[in-house]
């Protein structure tokens, strides 16, 4: 097997320590870009012409430059998301695409419980207000935030960040639980009393709700007017997700106009977020530069991850993170001809 690994090559983008280039280095060479642009993006495209194996944070491919690595065999991303990828041009080559689960579920969960916390409070908002010299008298009721506990809180997608978020409300802050999914949670119901909930009715009946859901075509916008008209006027909307499942624009005019009270945003239509974004002067606004999981320890735990995603692909013993699974089933036949 030694011998067959050795053909093997692998470009790797960003967020890699040299433990882990090492741990690559020992089954194929490795070809390592801290960045990719435009004075090195032709020979990064040279390097994936000849790759096996790709991984990196935010990883730019498309169906032009898969068409363009016939080797290529397995991508994999430091990410739990792909929207960013092409899956159908990888999944019509054969090519497996690994994620990055499980990892950073908790830090992510953090993240939304933070924006809760800074949205009902207004902490960003009264810490500028000291920080700028302005206090100097006691607060009065115009700056007075909401409280957490004991308010109704609608996870709009429970999956695993959802389902951790659910649980720190119910077991925290004795929060009712409603959330929307393609299938029950006994867990989820049993454990915290929670309600599944249609998301118009969920929408209609939080004070909380917290976008977890992933981005696709079927989520694209789909907190749109229609839906932030549904919300409760003293509700706070808080997306984790990503910039898609909002529609940016409707969300501006809802807290503009104060049919929605706060949001807590960690994710944007485009991102970084434009400095002239009117999200960047709303006092009734929290955004964070998609900070989910943006701490040491997860980012480690991520890359660690989506390293033994791609060794395991390329020697054969197996991803432990398939997105596409028969990708893989294809890929074992050639590793054995290899």
């Amino acid at each position: 097997m030694a011998e067959k690994t050795q053909k093997r090559r692998v470009v790797a983008v960003r967020r890699l320590s040299q433990a882990q280039l090492a741990a690559l280095s020992e089954v194929a060479e490795v070809d390592y870009f801290e960045d990719v642009n435009e004075t090195n993006r032709a020979d990064f495209l040279c390097a994936l012409s000849k790759a096996h194996g790709v991984i990196g944070g935010k990883l730019e491919l498309d169906e032009s430059m898969l068409l363009n690595a016939p080797l290529l065999q397995v991508v994999s991303t430091i990410s739990v998301g792909y929207d960013h990828l092409p899956l159908d041009a990888l999944n019509k080559r054969g090519i497996l695409l690994c994620n990055t689960p499980d990892v950073l579920t908790q830090t992510t969960a953090d993240t939304a419980f933070a924006l809760i916390m800074a949205t009902q409070r207004r902490l960003v908002e009264l810490a500028n207000l000291v920080r700028d010299g302005a206090w100097k008298a006691h607060i009065g009721t115009e700056h007075f935030g909401v409280d957490v506990y004991g308010k109704t809180l609608g996870i709009v997608g429970a999956g695993r960040i959802g389902a951790a978020i659910a649980r720190r409300g119910a077991m925290g802050f004795d929060m009712p639980i409603l959330y929307t999914a393609a299938t029950p949670k006994p867990a989820l119901e049993q454990h915290l009393g929670a309600q599944r909930k249609e998301l118009n009715d969920l929408l209609a009946q939080a004070d909380i709700v917290c976008v977890c859901i992933p981005y696709n075509n079927d989520t694209h916008h789909l907190i749109d007017a229609d839906a932030l008209a549904r919300m409760k006027p003293s509700a706070a909307l808080i997306n984790i997700a990503r910039g898609g499942v909002v529609d940016e624009v409707a969300l501006i005019e809802a807290l503009r106009h104060h049919s929605l009270r706060a949001a807590g945003l960690d994710v944007f239509a485009k991102e970084p977020l434009p400095a002239d974004s009117p999200l960047t002067s709303m006092a009734n606004v929290v955004t964070t530069p998609h900070i989910g999981s943006a701490t040491h320890e997860t980012r480690e735990a991520m890359s660690q991850l989506a390293v033994a995603n791609l060794i395991g692909a390329l020697t054969g013993e197996g991803p432990l993170n398939a997105v596409n699974i028969d990708a893989w089933k294809g890929m074992t036949s050639s590793i054995e001809e290899a």
